[in-house]
């Protein structure tokens, strides 16, 4: 299996191999393709590159119900998801709680374990080993399953292995990140630990990409997640990001850019996240401490910060604790705690660099200085009892700044404000989203022609993400046949698609979130404020492309918990004797019939395994192993490529 992978990945992956048999058409458009810009792609084609680019992907029967309906009508539902019913979705998501909670619920319903064990009554020891034993509880039942799986050489989930503390800790071997929150527990429900809510934020996440009929909001909703990306292993992050996605994401993913730049600017969890929550100006800072010093009675009020609650008053966490950013509080942490609660200019570093003006966007660091001045005092209300976006003017800078040539003297929360208004409209930042939206949708390298009229419509819109994408679409680079299956999919992308591929039940999606952990993607848990990238260098491994065919065999295989494919009737129960046919009859349904020559081959030299014919030496074939055909299928390079 591991040659087989080598032979079948290595080249097309980075290569994307265009030895197909030439499929061109006349320049007038069909019925199902009328109003675009299509020319090089037959319509089938054309179709599954909407599907593919603007979704995860098809199901059993989108190809044909797109051609009726036609690609333009259901691209501009895309476009205006108010206008699709996602109820039955909405059905789904209720067995997932945390998702309607506030930060505050999610911090009194899921505690670190020292404050859950206080409120027991028991040690912190005697809690985690009682969580622990919760978790081992459901490890009966996966055992068989691990069984199978070893029989087969595939990789096995131990349930025991899951960390029942606030910080989990990485295993040897696993990358950032990559720690405690993706290992499975089926009897998640039972769990009353941190690990919990990122549990359901991760199966929201495959429920919703798999089933959701706004596939391209969907789409909109994982790229700014990860253009505005924060790591939830961060400290008081685990609590808050639950809110980050629902309240400033997904609201304005198809919005005003604005608007989304000031949702993610005042949310907890970016904050936190980027560490602006602490910061402010080293003179109020002073100023405060020695009032503090004047007035020791006093207590803090709602304000949250200066006295006794906020950045520059007396710490919220006695020491010995641990603070909300995840370091230690002690008499050793004294020093570098009162350095870091001066000027912060992490956000104002990457607010430039990462979510709106790109790395060339011509600034400079007295820019990055001033723009962390407007934006001191924007803070948060107690990270861990009241979560709240919080402004307090007794820590905010008062003095005049000056940001990429624009004077900025509003006063107050207004500063920031109008540093927000100045990025979001600046010719870079036009182009830097549009360059990004285009490497996301389009190509890994696109077309500077499309991506400076993207930019464009950008400017002349107001930032209207609708508008952008529009220009996108319905341009000619976007329907070529150059970026055609042109683009690798990320390993969260590839486990959604190949679970509508062969239309799985998914009841508990939880393996699928493991599997994504285990090819390179943990969700939510990227640790560089860069977040996950789209492009193919990121994800082309021989570790990681092993992994993906272990996947693909196991989903079809029905070794996922969970997770229900019934082949029979993805296949039409045509499957039987002839592995041949069987083969033909798994490209036509996962791939449109559309697969190269080498690939082909690669494939029919596996129809000989023991394992496919279930039979040995001269016995007669009685029943090929369908499941393990269409595995080998998912696991083609044609397949890897969207």
């Amino acid at each position: 299996m591991f040659l087989l992978t080598l032979i079948v990945f290595a080249v097309p992956l980075v290569l994307a191999a265009k030895d197909k048999k030439d499929k061109s058409k006349s320049a007038e458009s069909s019925k199902a393709l009328k109003g675009l810009p299509v020319k090089d792609l037959s319509d089938d084609e054309a179709i599954l590159q909407a599907l593919n680019r603007l979704g995860f992907g098809p199901r059993h029967g989108d190809l044909e119900r797109v051609k009726q309906m036609g690609l333009q009508k259901w691209i501009d539902q895309q476009l205006h998801p108010d206008s699709v019913d996602d109820s039955p979705l909405n059905a789904r998501l209720d067995r997932f709680p945390t998702l309607r909670m506030s930060s505050t619920k999610l911090l009194d319903e899921f505690p670190e374990p020292k404050v859950a064990a206080r409120r027991e009554g028991v040690t912190v020891e005697e809690y985690k080993k009682e969580q622990h034993e919760r978790i081992q509880s459901g490890a009966q039942a996966i055992q068989s399953d691990n069984q199978k799986a070893d029989m087969l050489g595939l990789p096995n989930f131990d349930a025991g292995k899951m960390d029942t503390g606030a910080n989990p800790v990485k295993e040897k071997g696993q990358a950032k990140g990559q720690g405690g929150f993706g290992d499975p527990m089926f009897n998640y429900q039972e769990v009353r630990t941190p690990q919990r809510i990122v549990a359901e934020l991760s199966m929201a996440k495959v429920t919703r990409a798999v089933y959701s009929e706004r596939q391209l909001n969907e789409e909109m909703v994982d790229f700014w997640y990860n253009h505005f990306n924060v790591f939830a292993a961060k400290g008081a992050d685990r609590w808050l990001i639950t809110a980050y996605e629902r309240d400033a994401i997904r609201p304005h993913a198809m919005g005003k850019f604005r608007d989304l730049l000031e949702a993610t600017a005042k949310s907890p969890a970016m904050l936190f996240f980027l560490d602006n929550w602490l910061s402010g100006d080293p003179a109020a800072r002073e100023k405060l401490q020695q009032e503090q010093q004047r007035l020791p009675s006093m207590r803090p009020q709602r304000g949250g910060g200066g006295f006794g609650g906020g950045p520059f008053g007396r710490p919220r966490f006695p020491q010995g604790q641990v603070s909300p950013n995840g370091r230690p509080n002690g008499a050793n942490a004294k020093m570098k705690q009162k350095k870091e609660r001066g000027l912060n200019e992490n956000y104002g570093r990457e607010l430039m660099e990462l979510h709106t003006l790109g790395v060339d966007g011509g600034y400079t660091q007295d820019d990055v200085i001033n723009v962390a001045k407007a934006f001191t005092g924007w803070t948060i209300h107690e990270p861990r009892r009241d979560p709240e976006f919080f402004f307090d003017d007794r820590i905010h800078d008062t003095s005049k700044k000056k940001v990429l040539g624009h004077s900025i003297h509003a006063g107050g929360m207004k500063d920031g404000e109008e540093v927000l208004d100045i990025l979001a409209r600046d010719p870079h930042t036009a182009h830097h989203i549009s360059l990004e939206l285009a490497q996301r949708f389009v190509s890994d390298n696109p077309p500077p022609a499309l991506v400076n009229r993207m930019a464009e419509t950008f400017r002349k819109s107001d930032g209207d993400i609708r508008e952008v994408l529009h220009t996108m679409i319905y341009s000619p680079e976007f329907w070529s046949k150059e970026v055609y299956r042109a683009k690798i999919k990320t390993p969260f992308e590839l486990v959604i698609s190949a679970t509508r591929a062969v239309g799985a039940d998914v009841d508990v999606p939880l393996m699928l979130v493991q599997w994504t952990n285990r090819i390179g993607q943990p969700l939510y848990q990227c640790e560089p404020p860069t977040g996950y990238s789209s492009k193919a260098d990121a994800w082309v491994n021989t570790g990681a492309l092993l992994n993906r065919m272990n996947f693909s065999l196991a989903l079809t295989a029905n070794r996922l918990r969970g997770t229900q494919v019934g082949m029979e009737s993805l296949l039409g129960g045509q499957a039987g004797g002839d592995p041949r046919a069987t083969l033909d009859l798994a490209i036509q349904v996962l791939l449109g019939g559309q697969v190269s020559t080498q690939t082909h081959e690669v494939l029919e030299k596996q129809l000989g395994d023991p394992q496919i014919l279930q039979a040995s030496l001269d016995d007669p074939v009685k029943h090929v192993n369908a499941a393990m055909i269409a595995g080998l299928v998912l696991g083609s390079p044609e397949f890897q490529r969207r």
